[in-house]
Order: C-alpha cells, then structure tokens, then sequence
C-alpha cells in the first residue's frame, strides 16, 4: 500500500555523516487501522477478588468522588486503550 513519500534527513553520528537509513518512498503498513482491539465495555469485580492478578502487578489507577478502578497494564498490553464510562463522563485509558 503506497500512502505517501517518507523523507529521512541525513543522520550524524560524532560529527560524520551517516547514510539515511531507508531510500524506498513507500510506508510499509505493519497493522492495518484499528489492528489492535481496544476494549470498550470492560467489567469489574470488588476489588478484595484479585486472584488474576500477581501481588507486583501494575495497574492504572482512577478515583473519582464515588468511584475507583483499576486497570490491568497486562491487559492493557495487548489492547492499549480501554474506552469506558467513569461517573457518568467517558475516558479513554491508554498504555
């Protein structure tokens, strides 16, 4: 798929030039748009039922007046973004 010319400038390495690292004018596409799923309607479960997760797991945290989440980075690992509905206002979640 050819979506438009790529340019590389010189590089410079210790005051010597280096030769651009690519010539082609073509992008190669490795994921197609939307390649990677993000999950839009995740589900939670109280916060004491953590067998899923290992004790040094990182998670993102939101607290909000009447709520709090966390979300897994393992998860998010292979989904990037999760799209949820926070005290009524929507956010995007993204690793």
């Amino acid at each position: 798929m050819r979506i438009s010319r790529v340019i590389l400038g010189g590089l410079f390495a210790a005051g010597a030039a280096v030769s651009a690292i690519a010539q082609s004018d073509e992008i190669h596409v490795v994921l197609p748009r939307d390649g990677i799923p993000s999950i839009d309607q995740p589900s939670f479960g109280p916060a004491a039922d953590t067998q899923y997760f290992a004790d040094d797991e990182l998670m993102i945290g939101v607290v909000g007046e009447r709520e709090a989440r966390a979300y897994s980075t393992w998860q998010l690992d292979v989904h990037e973004i999760v799209n949820d509905l926070f005290e009524g206002r929507p956010i995007a979640v993204t690793w």
